[in-house]
Parts: structure tokens; sequence; C-alpha cells
């Protein structure tokens, strides 16, 4: 799929390029080109912008999973997927690794939670019934993934930071998009949760689920109800205050944990970081491929035109217009995560990282998830060809995700 999408940009690109060429526009193919340039050179400083902090980032879980706080919170989470799971038996391997693959989802770690995921899938088979159809825990398991809440997009925030310091923004705080985020994630979770149970007919109305979701709602509701008498920039100040304040928290007590527990905390930190540079590196490749398509369907005239036809039935329809110009990050989601990465990078770069539609584009990406990849790697690891209602509820799961972030993004920054 993502293939493509790639093959597609670059060669409608062309195409549109071809035309206005033929209509007189002589310097046409001289802009593609220096867009096609500029793109990659954005792509690659983008990427090592984030080495450093994902370096950070992963060494302080490192800290935290040798202290044993990692763990806690998977144990904490127990009850409530032992409710959604009713399918797996009590005590078998894989609720320990479902219960281990949120939680690192939770945390923003894509790169642990895809091996978790994986290891679930691998011992949900195991007792999965007939090999070749997807159980209703598997079900289950891959919807809820697919609309994971995240409650700090790392990733998200140290791009949004790197290019504020590209476009010169002193004391730019990239985490304020930190309640946003959750409260558009949180909609897309309880969009798959109840799609599947309702296929499924789990019962939800449990001391679990309920304390869970009501847990959530009231701690977001009394978020927003200290912060909704602000104006809009003192609002964004307070939710970024906010961001940084849980983060850096977590941050401190993974490290006294790690000291009171006396484990090694700079070493285990050292450790995490070696693999936070190779994230880092590795996903250099796929940015600059991803930008230098985007480039070239945008400086042919291509993305105008799409997001014009968007904007004029928005419009006919009396809808304000500005969130436009970010939908296509949530549209691409669905398909490739480093597309709709290559996607908020333009829009930040295109509107201003601090712009609405640089929060709006942050806020969808890190709230939403690349279904189809997420489909074709969890089911295609055990073998499974019939998926039944997974894409379904997963799309339907990104759809209520996508509107709910356009939602909270006029709520928080409008």
């Amino acid at each position: 799929m993502l293939n493509f999408v790639w093959v597609a940009f670059i060669l409608i690109g062309f195409v549109a390029a071809v035309v206005q060429l033929l209509q007189g526009d002589l310097a046409i193919f001289a802009r593609v080109l220096s867009a096609l340039f500029d793109s990659a050179k954005t792509g690659f400083e983008v990427s090592i912008g984030l080495v450093g902090i994902m370096c950070l980032w992963l060494g302080i879980m490192k800290v935290g999973e040798r202290a044993g706080l990692i763990e806690l919170f998977a144990r904490a989470l127990s009850p409530f997927f032992r409710c959604v799971f009713p399918g797996i038996p009590k005590g078998h391997p894989a609720g320990g690794s479902i219960v281990m693959n949120f939680s690192a989802n939770l945390l923003g770690l894509d790169n642990a939670a895809t091996p978790l995921g994986l290891k679930a899938m691998r011992e949900l088979q195991e007792i999965n019934p007939n090999k070749s159809v997807a159980s209703d825990p598997m079900v289950m398991f891959l919807v809820l993934n697919t609309a994971g809440i995240t409650l700090i997009p790392t990733s998200v925030i140290a791009i949004r930071q790197s290019l504020a310091v590209e476009q010169g923004l002193a004391g730019f705080n990239g985490a304020d998009i930190f309640l946003p985020t959750l409260v558009a994630t949180f909609i897309s979770f309880c969009a798959g949760l109840f799609a599947v149970a309702w296929v499924q007919r789990i019962n939800l109305l449990r001391a679990p689920v309920l304390v869970f979701l009501a847990g959530f709602v009231g701690l977001m509701a009394a978020l927003y109800w200290a912060l909704s008498g602000l104006p809009p920039d003192q609002l964004a100040q307070a939710v970024g205050l906010l961001g940084s304040g849980v983060i850096f928290s977590l941050i401190a007590l993974f490290v006294a944990v790690g000291a009171w527990r006396r484990i090694d905390v700079y070493d285990s930190f050292v450790e995490g970081a070696k693999e936070g540079f190779g994230v880092a590196l590795q996903i250099i490749p796929y940015l600059v491929a991803m930008l230098a398509a985007i480039s070239v369907f945008r400086s042919s005239g291509c993305m105008g035109y799409l997001l014009g036809a968007i904007e004029a039935v928005v419009r006919w329809a009396g809808l304000d217009t500005d969130f436009v110009p970010a939908l296509p990050v949530g549209l691409m989601k669905t398909l490739s995560g480093s597309g709709a990465r290559g996607l908020m990078v333009d829009v930040m770069k295109t509107y201003g990282v601090d712009s609405f539609q640089g929060r709006l584009a942050a806020i969808i990406q890190g709230s939403t998830e690349t279904t189809f990849y997420v489909l074709a790697v969890y089911f295609g690891s055990v073998n499974i060809r019939k998926t039944r209602q997974a894409l379904a509820c997963g799309l339907f799961a990104d759809a209520v995700g996508l509107v709910g972030a356009i939602l909270v993004g006029y709520l928080f920054y409008r």
C-alpha cells in the first residue's frame, strides 16, 4: 500500500507538471526539482534532530524498566484487560504480553511495543482453535492496538521541538499537545473498544472497565475544567506546562526509584540510549522518501487541488476550513506512519510549528495509528488469513479518532 501511495504521488505530480508546462509554465520543473532537493535535506535534518531526544527518552525508559516501574504499571492495568479479553484463560502468558504491549504504547515506546505485540500474537495463536482465522481475542487486541491510548507522543514532541529550533522559536514547548492528544486518542480507543465489544457481545458493564473509563474521563474533565476559563494563549501555555511537568516528573520518578533499588542507573540509561540512536537513524530513509514524494505532489499543484476540493465541500457545509491542511495527516496515517509523519512535517514547515494547523497535525499524528500496517504485520506474523471484523472496527476507530482530534484541536486552540 505504501509503495502504491509513493508511486502515485510521484507520477501524478509529474503528469500535473507536464500539463502546466504545456499551458506555458516554463519554470514548473525547476520549482519541483528545487522542492525535491529541499525535502531531502529537511528529512535528514529532522531525523538527525531526533537522535539526542530519542536517546534521552529510551535511556530513561530503560531505567524505569529495570527499576520495575513499567512492570508495576502493567500489573495495575491487568484487571481491565482480563474483562476485555474473556477468551484468554486466566494466568495464560498472552495476558501479560498484552498488558506490557499496551503499557509500552501508552508511554509512546513504539519500538518496544512492537516486539511485545508480536509475542502476544504468537501466544494468542497457541489458544486459537482455527489457526488461519483470527480469534476473538486477536481481533480485540489488534483493534485496541490500532486505537491505543498514547500518554506521551514522544516522537511527535521531539519533531516539534526540532522544527521549533529551525524556525527560531525560542522557549518553544513541544509538549503542549500532551492533553489534547490524550483526549483525542482516548476517543479513538473507546470507539474501537465499543465496536469490538458490540460485535463479540462482551459485557463492558463490569467494575474494572467502568473504573478505568471513568477514571480517564474524570481526569480529562477535571483538567479541562481547570483550564477552560483561560484565554487561548494562556491555555496553550498551561497545557504545555502540564505536559512538560508530567514528563519531567515521570523522569525524576524513574531515576529516584532506580537509585532507591540500587540499580546502576547510569549504565541502564546508556544501554537504552544506544537503542535510541539506532531508532532515530533508522527513520532517515523513510522520512526522506515520503517527504520527497509529498514535495513533488505539493509543488506540482496537486496538493493544492486536493485541499481546495475538500475545502470547497467543507465551506459548502458551512463549517470552518482551517483544519483542512492537517486532514491529510489523518488520512495517510491509516496507511503509513512514516508517510503521515512526512505530511505532519510538511504542515508544520508550511504553516509554522506553533500554528493551529501545525498543532492539529501533531495531535492527529499522535492520536492515530497505522491500521493497515499493524494488521498486516501482526496477523502476518502468525499466518492469519481471515481477519474477520478487525479491519472494519479498526477503520471505524480511526474515523472517530480523526473527527475527535479535529474537535479537540478546536476545543483547545480556538
